[in-house]
């Protein structure tokens, strides 16, 4: 009874501090585009909503190194392979730092020609220019920020990154106002604004490796330490030195993150295409209801990321440990949660679309009434969205990794052509057709599941 107490106390010690995290990527999204559509205007939250590709494809490019390296780190180090997991963190953190670095020149010499293709609708260009160039500047603090959350809460410290997403978006609320409000920067100070939080949010983080208990550091990138698993594990990274070179370990990290990854760059393509579908069908007025919903997924990805990070992070140490029944209870434990969570969030969005939707500044009924109608829509898209999600990150751990990819890529991509047919066929329907092609893709993953057999157990 103690152990079993001991673990609920475990696992949502991981649930909070994952859902905080999630607080990285999402509230400083949504607080941006509240605070500009209310002190900016209508087309300010548009404008946002048109660069997302640009922070999706930064947070892609996160899961694919410092996701699946968290995923790693956590098996080694439940089989305690200490010097093993602090190679694949260093080598992660350093991925991670140098792609940062890379999108800051892109950003230095191209943010004009990225805003075009991000968006050609002459009214919101110049709005849009202005929020992306401060984000593509400061990406090394986003892929830092995103990279040492996942490995500071993995290696034991969960509250502290709590309490700096926390006060990273504290920071980030504060400067929206003084950036804006006080010292007229306009949209820029937006985007500014977040940079700042999330480099504070990084400092307080750096604070773990101060702790005595912390088990990973930063190791030389050598082929004596990338030889320090004693033994082939689960994560494939294991024992022979000769194949745990710097290219085997960074193939093994980029396979763990590759299925998150892959929905992550589907997603960013999604966002995209339906940016631009949207915007020639339905226009300013739909743009703005449709960058609303977006706004509101990220209510649901704070649920969603909390969840799959703790089924990530807690149940890769139960595979490292080999626990079938620990790993199966963290499993149901997350659905459980979950499933609340999107009923909860569901039913506020249908009690109150209107207030939402005048919350990001609507002040026109037509504005006003578009999106009243979009997000309850919307909001029955995101449920069978959020099950799938989770549902892959359950496939990769079990190690059925091509179905993880099948629905990594599904996820987004049943609804792009599902969603140019219904602007084509029936624009009146448009807001239908997320909820149309996830069901589709719900059917396909059950059959599939049957055909292949396949049985949730560990194999050690």
């Amino acid at each position: 009874m103690k152990k079993e107490i001991s673990f609920n106390t475990e696992f949502y010690r991981f649930l909070w501090s994952s859902i905080l995290i999630a607080l990285s990527a999402c509230l400083g999204n949504v607080v941006d585009s509240i605070i500009v559509g209310n002190l900016i205007g209508e087309n300010g939250v548009s404008a946002i909503n048109l660069s997302k590709p640009v922070t999706q494809f930064m947070f892609t490019i996160s899961m694919l190194l410092s996701t699946g390296a968290g995923m790693l780190v956590g098996m080694e180090l439940g089989k305690k392979d200490y010097r093993c997991a602090s190679y694949i963190f260093t080598l992660s953190t350093a991925c991670c730092l140098a792609y940062g670095v890379l999108q800051t020149v892109a950003g230095l010499f191209f943010t004009d020609d990225i805003t075009g293709w991000l968006c050609n609708h002459e009214e919101l260009f110049g709005a849009t220019r202005d929020y992306l160039f401060p984000l593509m500047i400061g990406s090394p603090a986003y892929m830092m920020s995103w990279a040492l959350a996942t490995m500071v809460g993995v290696d034991g410290s969960p509250r502290l990154v709590s309490v700096a997403i926390l006060i990273d978006n504290a920071v980030n609320l504060f400067l929206d106002i003084v950036f804006i409000q006080w010292l007229g920067w306009g949209i820029e100070g937006s985007s500014s604004a977040t940079v700042i939080g999330h480099i504070v949010g990084i400092i307080i983080m750096c604070w773990h490796f101060r702790y005595p208990s912390h088990r990973l550091k930063l190791v030389t990138l050598s082929n004596d330490n990338a030889a320090a698993s004693p033994s082939q594990g689960s994560s494939g990274v294991g024992a022979h030195s000769s194949l745990f070179t710097l290219h085997s370990s960074l193939k093994s990290i980029i396979s763990q993150g590759a299925p998150l990854a892959l929905s992550s760059i589907s997603l960013t393509a999604l966002l995209f295409c339906a940016n631009s579908i949207v915007l020639s069908t339905m226009g300013r007025v739909g743009i703005f209801a449709f960058s609303v919903c977006m706004n509101i997924l990220y209510i649901y990805n704070l649920f969603l990321s909390g969840t799959c990070r703790t089924v990530q992070s807690l149940g890769s140490i139960q595979v490292g440990k080999g626990d079938n029944e620990k790993f199966r209870l963290v499993i149901s434990k997350s659905f459980r949660f979950i499933t609340v969570a999107m009923l909860i969030t569901c039913a506020t969005i249908w009690i109150m679309p209107e207030e939402i939707t005048r919350f990001f500044g609507a002040n026109e009924r037509e504005l006003i009434e578009e999106g009243v109608r979009a997000l309850r829509i919307f909001s029955l898209s995101f449920i069978p969205f959020c099950y799938i999600y989770t549902l892959m990150v359950v496939y990769k751990l079990y190690g059925y990794h091509k179905m993880a990819l099948f629905i990594s890529l599904a996820l987004s991509l049943t609804v792009i052509p599902i969603l140019w047919i219904v602007s084509e066929a029936a624009p009146s329907l448009l807001w239908y057709s997320y909820l149309i092609a996830y069901l589709i893709e719900a059917i396909l993953i059950s059959t599939f599941h049957y055909l292949g057999h396949v049985k949730f157990k560990l194999t050690k």
